[in-house]
């Protein structure tokens, strides 16, 4: 694997690539990522893999400064993966000068994760259209854990014509259902036993939604019961899987979405699934 730092090396092993594959990542990798490794092996080559925690995507008083870090044990656990390259930047290599020019996100953007960690999206999908600029490859590997960030990449992707397919990979998650993340490293041994309840929570309105129970209902139920346990709950919602909006007909793709927090550390989780029958409304 080569691993490399600058934008002129990156582009020099790049030369005369078109099959490109791409997993960006903030590191502290764990088999989350390397799923997605293993997918864009299956879908391109060469595999570029990046690593760079991005600062304009964390508000004040978020985790950047103590996000973890560890690039010797990701730059092994990527060659071991069979990675070809990895892009490693320092910030003043992305931002050699104070980012002024951001991606705007679309309204979509301002719901959800976006309402309680304002300008984040923005963030995310500035450094996500630079970093396909500097690999330009022909397809790129998100994890659906973060499903809006997933809707949105593919939002700007589609308006911007950019010459990238996004492929969405399937959350991975722990034995007890806990979807992997290196923030869950943050947790205490009490929080992690808790931690599988989030997930348990969107499998609880996915069930009753299915059986007939409105979605309000159910959402609404969901988040009580965290909040009964000790969570601070952000959301938990049910939003159409293609559109990211409130579902306008009563079968098709969707996506329950939820961000609850245990002490100071802040989960995500979505879960997709399918209406395929219209179920009859048990309660509003």
């Amino acid at each position: 694997m080569h691993t490399v730092d600058t934008v002129e090396a990156l582009r020099d092993l790049l030369a005369g690539a078109h099959g490109t594959a791409f997993v960006p990542t903030m590191g502290c990798l764990h088999t989350g990522h390397l799923a997605l490794l293993a997918r864009a092996r299956e879908l391109g080559s060469p595999v570029v893999a990046s690593i760079f925690v991005n600062r304009l995507q964390f508000a004040a008083g978020e985790d950047f400064d103590r996000y973890p870090r560890s690039l010797t044990e990701d730059t092994a656990a990527l060659a071991g993966a069979g990675c070809d390259i990895l892009f490693a930047p320092a910030e003043k290599v992305l931002y050699p000068e104070p980012q002024s020019v951001f991606v705007q996100p679309p309204p979509e953007a301002e719901q959800l994760c976006g309402e309680h960690r304002p300008g984040h999206f923005a963030g995310v999908l500035t450094v996500v259209c630079k970093l396909l600029n500097l690999v330009q490859p022909a397809v790129a590997v998100f994890g659906e854990k973060d499903f809006q960030q997933l809707w949105l990449v593919r939002r700007m992707v589609a308006q911007l014509a950019m010459p990238v397919r996004i492929v969405g990979h399937p959350t991975l998650r722990d034995a007890d259902g806990l979807a992997l993340s290196s923030r869950n490293r943050y947790l205490s041994s009490m929080e992690r036993a808790q931690a599988p309840r989030l997930y348990a929570a969107l499998c609880q309105a996915r069930d009753a939604i299915v059986s007939g129970v409105a979605a309000g209902q159910a959402t609404r139920e969901a988040a009580q019961g965290l909040s009964g346990g000790g969570w601070k709950v952000d959301y938990i919602e049910l939003r159409d899987a293609d559109t990211l909006r409130l579902p306008q007909s009563a079968t098709g793709d969707r996506v329950l979405l939820g961000a609850a927090s245990l002490g100071s550390t802040r989960l995500i989780d979505s879960l997709p699934f399918r209406l395929a029958r219209a179920a009859v409304a048990k309660a509003g």
